[in-house]
């Protein structure tokens, strides 16, 4: 198979993900809570956990994990108050969880008034293990660190809402996307 014929399939494959992920509910997503409804939706994402809680003084990360005095923290955080809806899903079906990030990235860039806050990619982000474990308390998020990702948006007008997205692989059946809106309250 030629280099243009691998690429027009995956400019192909990634079309396709886009129109099934995202227009799935028939609408254009204006909220988080929408676009992770949609993302729930998607055929190809598997619900693994789902949960919602209220919250307080809950550490939203703005910046890598790392040792300080032998504690693990973030290089920069914001602890705030709110309601937590919290997804975790296996992608499957021969997608990864890097293209349907992407997709949700551009997703959020056209149809949302959503600020990135933070990013990381790879290694940048700080150890895989610490995020998948103490961060979002989900031991097979922990996969190879060069695959992980993390976005921080803000949603929104005040009071604003937190999109949270991790992303990590530990192989290629093995594909993992993670997140977490915090309606915030309060201050």
């Amino acid at each position: 198979m030629t280099r243009v014929t691998t690429l027009h399939r995956r400019c192909r494959r990634a079309a396709m993900l886009a129109v099934m992920v995202f227009s799935a509910a028939g609408a254009q997503a204006e909220t988080g809570a929408e676009l992770l409804q949609q993302l729930n939706e998607f055929p190809h994402a598997k619900a693994l956990d789902f949960s919602e809680s209220e919250v307080r003084d809950y550490e939203v990360g703005l910046g890598a994990m790392r040792k300080v005095g032998g504690a693990w923290t973030f290089k920069r955080s914001e602890r705030l108050d709110g309601l937590l809806t919290r997804y975790t899903w296996q992608i499957v079906d021969g997608y990864t969880s890097l293209e349907v990030l992407d997709e949700l990235e551009a997703t959020i860039a056209e149809r949302t008034r959503g600020e990135l806050l933070f990013a990381c990619d790879g290694r940048a982000c700080g150890p895989g293990v610490q995020w998948a474990n103490r961060v979002f308390q989900q031991r097979l998020l922990y996969g190879r660190e060069e695959l992980q990702r993390y976005r921080v948006y803000a949603m929104g007008d005040e009071p604003f809402d937190l999109l949270l997205v991790y992303s990590g692989s530990r192989t290629a059946d093995r594909q993992y996307l993670h997140a977490e809106l915090l309606q915030v309250t309060g201050d």
